[in-house]
C-alpha cells in the first residue's frame, strides 16, 4: 500500500482556524505539487481531504475528484488518519491532504514506530510505501518532496 501525506500550502494567518485559506504564494506551492503528482501518480488513488478551507483549495490543485475527511481534518491524529486510509492492509493508494503535527506524527509512526514530531513543510509531500517482510509490514519512505523542490526553484 502507497500512503501519501500532503501538507496544506501555505495560509493565512487567523481564525477561526478551518476557514483559513491560502496565500498566493501558497496557490503556487500546491500547483508545484500537483504537478509533480500529476506526473507520478499512482493508478487506482484514493484521495482523502480534511474539510478545512486551506487543505480543500490544495487538493483542488490537484483534482476536484476527492472525499472530505473529518478523520484528516484539525481534530484527528495519527490513529484516526491510518484508519481512514485503511493503512496498510487496504491495499492500493491514498493520498491524504491534511495539517501538522498530525502528518509528521503519522510519518515518524510508519518510519519509527513512535508518533514523534517530524516536521512537514507547508505544502510538502510524503510518500510512504509498505511492503510485508517476514509476515510484517515494513514502511519505506518513498518521496519527500518540497514545493519548491517540485518547482525547480
Amino acid at each position: 500500500m502507497d500512503l501519501l501525506l500532503w501538507r496544506h500550502a501555505e495560509a493565512v494567518d487567523g481564525t477561526p482556524d478551518e476557514l483559513r485559506e491560502l496565500t498566493p504564494r501558497g496557490h503556487r506551492q500546491a500547483e508545484a505539487i500537483a504537478q509533480w503528482l500529476s506526473e507520478r501518480k499512482p493508478k487506482c488513488l484514493r484521495i482523502l481531504v480534511s474539510p478545512a478551507r486551506r487543505a480543500q483549495q490544495t487538493a483542488r490543485c490537484f483534482t476536484r475528484e476527492f472525499e472530505t475527511a473529518p478523520a484528516v481534518g484539525l481534530a484527528g491524529d495519527h490513529r484516526t488518519l491510518l484508519e481512514a486510509a485503511g493503512w496498510p492492509g487496504a491495499g492500493g493508494a491514498v493520498l491524504i491532504v491534511g495539517h501538522q503535527p498530525t502528518l509528521g506524527q503519522t510519518a515518524s509512526f510508519l518510519l519509527t514506530g513512535k508518533p514523534a514530531d517530524l516536521s512537514v513543510k507547508k505544502g510538502a509531500l510524503w510518500w510512504i510505501t509498505t511492503r510485508m517482510r517476514a509476515g510484517m509490514p515494513q514502511s519505506v519512505l518513498k518521496a519527500s518532496i518540497t514545493a519548491e523542490l517540485a518547482d525547480g526553484e
